[in-house]
């Protein structure tokens, strides 16, 4: 027990030492406020210096509301970590970092108006003692654009009490918006004063809505001077966010104030800028004074034609309708009239005129200069295009050293530089007269297994030319289809092929003519070269077996041959082969002759030894030939027999 006390009060001592020897107050350092926007997420740094680290530290975090209500959120030490619960920020706050670094960041998401207020960051040290710091946090939400409306009853500077300008109001903002009224520039004070002219009252109503923004409606009322009568009223509005002051300005209005005029002003309210042929012009009329009493009226002074109204429509004018027109305001009172005017021009730009007119023929090789060019009241440009593209500005085209495809339609087109959309156009149709010339294709060697192919010839010149189709065997072709083209002309056929043939495509005019050759190859197929084969084949088996029933008296059935099978051969080959079997027939011919005579073999031993066998052994060949179709019935010897001796 003595050892256990004994131990307890060193421990106690040396704690004492400790704390003796480095007790000091944690510090720590926070911002003084923090802004964010609301629905945002707001970060607060508390940062502290603690010997103990972490494990000697705890961590609080407090929140004071408006009404000064000092309320936990949060608590950390070196074991637990928690977020109170029943608190405004119980699902929306968390800590991070451990403050082993010295630095915690608390995280409020999804911030709400009503989170305005005081964050105390408290770091309790079991050494050092406490720290405290503390950090305001502001919310901000921007407005809606502000919104101005006038009044819509004029304004008499006879009244003697202010009268209302009109109203600005601004919704939803945070905090509450400013609104300052402006005439021309100028702020406007309350300056109520007595009774008289230059009375100025301003006055505001906030409303705050149920999300906690707020709505401000300003009015002004003023009694107006003859001054008045064009002055421009707006509001400004002032709002805050995080860390700048920013403000918004609503569109100007003009009030109506009634007053005996002392002049009048007549305008062109549209278009803006010069006036061309077609426009609509609207003529605006009013006075500086516009009293109730006062009738206005516009009057064209050139045909003195008069409208009861201070607004005229003057639709798809023309230049004609150039001149002065007036304004007249005349008081039905007093009678009294003042005029004001002002001149209209309307401009104009005439049609284009192209010389020459519509289309010019020009030699092959040759010159041309048109020209383009249009009346205006305006400085006018000219561009000169083909086929979508330009090819000369100017009022003047020069085609130099002509070709067929200098030939086409070309067009110009008249602008006036300093009105948009105003401009006129013409045309120049171009002939290249000379010899035709055949737009040839890639390729004019044509191969084809097809029966008929059909071929296009186009050629270009001026006269138009004339195409005609021929063979080499000079036959005509017939057209199938013959158009006229910008060129020229293109024509159509369609060629039989039966075997190769050549094909001439003619273009003539009156000055030359153009040739081109279509050759035309027919394609060899496989079967066709078999068929001949087979053919020739057959009819030189058939004249061999005839050959040597002749020579040799054999008896012979003939049938028809099988049906050779051939790879693939050409007509060298064929022809090859049916000159040979025509020399072994005429060979074969000759034997026999030489035969028959007795010049071979001992023909008259022949003779007797056949004579010897003829009873016996008389074999009879039985030819079907092609003029006839009765039997020929030949005998050993070649010689005729009557039909009982078979």
């Amino acid at each position: 027990m003595a050892l256990r006390d004994t131990a307890s009060r060193l421990l106690g001592l040396l704690v004492l030492l400790h704390t003796w020897g480095a007790w000091a107050d944690v510090e720590v350092n926070m911002e003084d406020k923090v802004e964010v926007f609301s629905q945002d997420t707001a970060q607060i740094t508390c940062m502290f210096t603690s010997a103990e680290g972490i494990g000697g530290t705890n961590i609080q975090w407090f929140y004071v509301s408006g009404s000064k209500d000092k309320q936990r959120i949060y608590f950390q030490d070196s074991i637990v970590k928690s977020v109170d619960k029943g608190t405004p920020f119980t699902d929306r706050i968390s800590m991070n970092g451990t403050g082993a670094t010295g630095a915690v960041v608390l995280t409020i998401s999804n911030v709400q108006l009503t989170d305005e207020g005081e964050f105390i960051c408290i770091i309790k040290s079991l050494t050092e003692g406490t720290g405290e710091g503390r950090t305001k946090l502001r919310v901000f939400a921007i407005p809606d654009d502000p919104t101005i409306e006038g009044v819509q009853t004029g304004i008499s500077v006879n009244d003697l009490d202010a009268s209302k300008i009109g109203s600005c109001e601004v919704r939803k903002g945070y905090p509450k918006p400013n609104i300052t009224w402006y005439k021309n520039s100028t702020p406007l004070r309350n300056a109520p004063g007595a009774v008289g002219s230059g009375s100025v009252l301003v006055s505001s109503s906030t409303t705050t809505e149920s999300s906690g923004l707020y709505s401000v409606i300003s009015s002004l009322r003023m009694r107006v001077k003859k001054e008045d009568k064009n002055a421009e009223f707006y509001c400004e509005v002032t709002y805050f966010v995080p860390g700048a002051t920013m403000m918004k300005e609503t569109a100007r209005i003009n009030v109506t104030v009634y007053y005996l005029p002392t002049a009048v002003n007549i305008w062109v309210e549209s278009p803006k800028g010069k006036i061309k042929e077609g426009d609509t012009v609207d003529l605006h009329c009013t006075g500086n004074g516009n009293s109730p009493s006062s009738v206005i009226s516009i009057k064209y002074l050139k045909d003195d034609i008069s409208w009861d109204t201070n607004e005229k429509l003057l639709e798809n004018v023309t230049r004609h309708d150039s001149g002065v027109y007036a304004c007249t305001s005349q008081d039905m009172e007093t009678f009294d009239e003042i005029l004001g005017n002002v001149t209209v021009f309307v401009n104009y730009l005439d049609t284009a005129v192209v010389i020459p007119e519509e289309s010019v023929v020009v030699d092959k090789g040759g010159d041309l200069k048109a020209t383009c060019n249009a009346l205006s009241s305006l400085q006018t440009v000219t561009e000169w295009s083909k086929n979508g593209h330009k090819v000369s500005d100017g009022h003047s085209l020069i085609l130099k050293n002509a070709t067929f495809d200098t030939a086409g339609t070309y067009s110009c087109v008249v602008t006036v530089v300093d009105i948009e959309g105003m401009e006129t156009s013409g045309e120049l149709r171009v002939h290249v007269q000379g010899a035709p010339e055949i737009i040839k294709k890639d390729s004019t060697e044509i191969v084809t297994s097809e029966k008929a192919v059909e071929l296009s010839c186009q050629a270009r010149g001026y006269p138009s030319p004339t195409i005609t189709w021929t063979t080499s065997d000079g036959k005509v072709i017939k057209s199938t289809s013959e158009t006229e083209t910008e060129e020229g002309a293109q024509s159509v056929v369609s060629v039989k092929v039966a075997s190769n043939i050549t094909a001439y495509c003619n273009a003539s005019n009156e000055h030359g003519t153009d040739l081109v050759t279509f050759n035309i190859k027919v394609k060899t197929t496989l079967h066709s070269t078999t068929q001949a084969t087979t053919q020739a084949t057959t009819q030189a088996t058939t004249t061999t077996t005839i050959t040597t029933i002749s020579s040799a008296a054999v008896v012979t059935e003939t049938a028809n041959p099988p049906k050779p099978i051939v790879k693939e051969s050409n007509g060298f080959i064929i022809a090859i082969v049916i000159i040979f079997v025509l020399l072994l027939a005429i060979l074969g011919s000759v034997l026999y002759f030489l035969y028959k005579k007795g010049k071979i073999c001992g023909r008259s031993g022949k003779q007797d030894l056949t004579k010897e066998r003829s009873s016996k052994d008389n074999i009879v060949v039985e030819m079907k030939s092609d003029n006839t179709e009765e039997a020929i019935l030949l005998g050993v010897n070649g010689e005729k027999q009557p039909p009982n001796d078979q």
